[in-house]
């Protein structure tokens, strides 16, 4: 496993959300503002292309193009991680090589979906990928959607395999594989955190950071929430997991991005709240909904929801 500075891929990184324009198009200069506005909010990184950003939605050329936005706009401020994963080895290795070339700090990339692909095909799937790029690289393990899991064994097997292989986004409820990775692989092993509602619990065990979608909406809390449990002020951390927690909840009221979008939107962080089918946005009762959790967060004035 290459060696990493002690603070790179460590902290609160968002997985961004696309902006859609009226007619259905990438709003790139939106995201350009979302990408300036996370790093304001004292974001410690940024996550290009994840499933907050309904990636299967858009075309490699549509995600290549957010890299290269999402990369000038940070423009150094803060590490950029482009998730370069797909159903398919081919579009995986475009979307590798060219966030490779674009300058991406590190990738992140998904277990292909649907296939459901045996153990040794996921060793030499990725085995074969990490020939495509010298970045540091991270798999996205989500099983929920993905309907395959990564057992301790593979990873054992991809990081024998690749020098680059730093690390995993750990979607799953599953803390007893948190504690076996970093007993496997050592705490330089960059574990972020996939769902929110573990964050606090994954950091006190040594998780590196989270990659969450809640934090597209209230960034300034998730990175908090990081740096107090890194400062070992548990007390402070636990405060804010509590106060992070209907939040947290409401991202998954209907299907990530929906009620993450329809939040920006009535924060004013969205220009609109547009997705490309089959996503849809939130219907009005669920709505109502989430304004409610976003005055009870202290994020949204009353008389604002209505």
């Amino acid at each position: 496993m290459r060696s990493l500075s002690n603070d790179f891929l460590r902290g609160s990184y968002p997985p961004l959300v696309t902006p859609f324009g009226a007619d259905g198009a990438v709003d790139y200069d939106a995201y350009a503002r979302l990408v300036d506005s996370q790093i304001q909010a004292g974001t410690h990184g940024i996550v290009i292309n994840g499933t907050s950003a309904e990636p299967s939605t858009l075309t490699v050329d549509e995600r290549n193009r957010l890299v290269d936005v999402g990369i000038d706009a940070a423009a150094g401020r803060v590490p950029v991680v482009a998730a370069t994963g797909s159903q398919s080895f081919v579009e995986s290795a475009e979307l590798t090589e060219h966030a490779t070339k674009a300058g991406a700090d590190a990738l992140l990339i998904v277990t292909p979906y649907y296939i459901r692909p045996p153990q040794r095909g996921l060793t030499a799937y990725y085995t074969e990928l990490s020939k495509r790029t010298d970045k540091p690289w991270m798999i996205y393990h989500i099983p929920g959607r993905t309907a395959v899991a990564v057992t301790l064994d593979t990873l054992k097997d991809v990081t024998a395999a690749s020098d680059d292989f730093v690390g995993i986004k750990h979607a799953v409820n599953d803390l007893a594989l948190v504690s076996e990775m970093l007993q496997t692989f050592g705490e330089e092993f960059r574990i972020f955190v996939g769902l929110e509602e573990l964050s606090f619990p994954m950091l006190c065990l040594g998780a590196a950071g989270m990659m969450n979608a809640v934090a597209n909406v209230w960034p300034e809390a998730v990175a908090d929430l990081y740096e107090s449990v890194a400062a070992g002020d548990l007390a402070r951390g636990r405060a804010l997991h509590y106060r992070l927690w209907e939040l947290n909840k409401a991202v998954f009221f209907d299907t990530n991005p929906i009620p993450v979008k329809s939040m920006m939107r009535k924060l004013g962080l969205l220009p609109l709240n547009t997705h490309r089918l089959p996503m849809m946005p939130a219907a009005s009762d669920l709505e109502q909904r989430l304004d409610t959790v976003l005055q009870r967060a202290g994020l949204l004035r009353e008389n604002a929801a209505e």
